[in-house]
Order: C-alpha cells, then structure tokens, then sequence
C-alpha cells in the first residue's frame, strides 16, 4: 500500500461547500430580481430567460460586458461592499440604454482568492439592488475561488447583460443632424471611471485615509469616491416612449473628448458649454489635489454629467422636463455644428 499522503481540494484553498453554502444563501437576494421571463432558478448549468417577441416588430438582441475597475480598491479601504455591485450593473446596464434597448438579465462574475461569505454576499446584494434600479432580472453568475492569485481580501468583478430593442428603433446616431440640442444628465459623481489617478493622487502623493473628512465634500473622503453610478435606464426609456432621441451617450472612461465622437456622424461636431451645469465639488477636488489640466480632467471624469441626449431642438424642452419629471436633473449644455474642415476636432469644450 502506497504511503503517499492524499490530497484535498480544500488544502489547496478552494472550499466546495463554501461556495455551496454562498449560492444557496443568496437564492433569495437573486429571485427578488426576477421578473417574467425568468424560467429557473440558480444553481443550474445555465439560465433560461423567455423573449416576449410580440412586443418587438424585429426583435434584436443588445449585450455588453463590463467591470468597475480600480474603484473596488476604495470597497475594500472602507471595508464597504454593499454599493460596488451597483456600480458593475452600471457600467453594463447603460452602455445598452445608450442604444435603446431594454435590459433584461444580467449575470455576474466574482472571482477571489478565498471566498469571504459576508463579504461576497454584500457583493451580490448591491448587484441585485442594480437589477432592481434598471427592471433588470439577475439570472446567474460565476463565483471562482482562485488562491494564489489574490491577494487576501482582494476580489475582481465582471458583469454581462442582454437587452432587448426592436431593430428600426435602436439607437445608431444616424439621425443626428447640425442644429442639435445636447442634453445633458447630471452624474452622482466619478461614477466609476479614472480611478487610477484618484487612487494616485489620494492615497499616493497626498496620504489621505479612506475615513478623512474633506470639508469641500461635505464627508469622508471614502463616503465620496464609494458614490454608486447612476442608473439612466428607467428615466431614459419612459422618454423614448414619447420622444425620439438622436443619439445618446454614456459618459464614461474617455470623458467627453472620447465618448461623443463615438456617436456622431462624419462632418459634426460637438461644442459643449461647460458652465450650463454645476460641476461636483470632487471634481475640483482632484484637479487641484492632482494639478490636473483641465482638458484631462474632461478626457478621464464624466465631470458631473453621466449621460448626454443629442435630440431636435424643437423638442429639447419637453424633453428635459420629461427627464426631470422622473427624478434627472437636466439641462441643455451644447449643440452639435458642422465641422469647418476635415482636421476640425469633433468636441470642442467651452469653458
């Protein structure tokens, strides 16, 4: 008989009834989500969500995928994990309103070193709270303990949601025209974007602690940078009900050097007027903290607006007190011009 010691998955560090013991106390946060069209409940190889195709001429199906990068380094410095799932269904939930398309499930991936259940449920209900925000059933998900590449109490989130929009109604920017209002949404902050350099300019060249109050602010410096993303998708469908919108953008990493471009048609441009809206203390915070140019800032931070509408100009009023009558704070902060040349850069800011 072989004396050779056996070996165990749990003594490599990944616990089986752990992960168990997580899918099954989070049934109940998951299902409270759920909408019509959920078909089953977690714990399967795979989730299962009917399309109500009748409601749809020419059904299309819209996905995006994304994360919340550094900002979880801000989760973990506050010890606060109830608002970064949030963020994760954000990020994915408005990068498919921007085309007109209803979100409709979404799933999650949580991958750690070792699984924390407090922790990791947290995680999961700030996610739901999302779902709930943008009428968006959580389906599923992927939790992967992975030791030794994590450091402990370090954990990384990815997030994927499928939406539904009919194909002669989505959103392309086809129908921008010069002459254009641009409407912009007031953001609840940084959102989460560009916090590489708000990490590097706190924590790294001034040593400010996460519990720090920062009289600018009006609270703790973690209070602050932990602000969940705004969720425009309520707001925005109830608007493309009665209105036609142009174009729209989500304001994200890029700011409005990058973001706008995306969206415009060849020969506009964009001139924003930056002293239509009230820039968030924060902002002015890190530019003077950071010695951040001012055209960086508006490359790196949504500065205060997390969604633009590109919408005729006969229209532009009612649609602001459309957004407004369901809780946005709005206000026209540009136009869209044609370019003078081919050189002519596509966004020019006005301060």
């Amino acid at each position: 008989m072989s004396d050779t010691k056996q070996s165990k998955y749990s003594e490599a560090g990944v616990d089986i009834d752990k992960g168990n013991a997580f899918v099954h106390g989070i049934k109940d946060i998951v299902k409270s989500t759920h909408q019509r069209g959920v078909l089953n409940d977690i714990g399967g190889f795979s989730s299962l969500f009917a399309i109500d195709t009748d409601a749809y001429k020419e059904p299309v199906l819209v996905t995006s995928t994304d994360g919340v990068g550094t900002k979880l380094d801000i989760a973990k410095r506050c010890n606060r994990h109830d608002t970064i799932g949030i963020d994760l269904v954000a990020m994915c939930v408005n990068d498919i309103i921007v085309g007109g398309a209803k979100p409709l499930c979404f799933l999650d991936y949580f991958s750690v070193g070792k699984l924390e259940l407090d922790v990791a449920t947290e995680v999961v209900r700030g996610i739901a709270e999302g779902c709930r925000q943008s009428q968006c059933s959580l389906v599923g998900g992927e939790t992967a303990e992975m030791p030794g590449l994590y450091r402990t109490g370090d954990y990384d989130l990815a997030g994927f949601v499928v939406g539904i929009g009919d194909r002669q109604k989505l959103i392309d920017g086809s129908e921008i025209k010069v002459g254009n209002k641009i409407i912009g949404l007031k953001s609840s902050g940084l959102h989460s974007n560009g916090f590489s350099l708000v990490r590097k300019i706190c924590f790294q060249d001034h040593n400010y602690d996460i519990s720090d109050q920062i009289e600018e602010l009006g609270c703790s410096l973690g209070e602050e940078l932990l602000k969940p993303t705004k969720i425009y998708v309520q707001s925005t469908l109830a608007v493309l009900k009665h209105y036609p919108l142009n174009g729209l953008i989500h304001n994200t990493g890029g700011g409005f050097i990058d973001n706008i471009p995306r969206i415009l048609p060849k020969g506009c441009k964009a001139t924003i007027t930056c002293d239509r809206w009230e820039t968030p203390p924060v902002f002015s915070f890190l530019a003077d903290k950071g010695n951040v140019p001012q055209e960086e800032m508006y490359r790196t931070f949504n500065m205060g607006i997390g969604l633009m509408a590109i919408v005729d100009a006969a229209q532009a009023a009612d649609i602001c007190h459309h957004y407004q009558a369901h809780g946005e704070d709005v206000s026209i902060i540009g136009e869209v011009a044609a370019c003078k040349t081919d050189d002519d850069k596509q966004v020019e800011l006005i301060f």
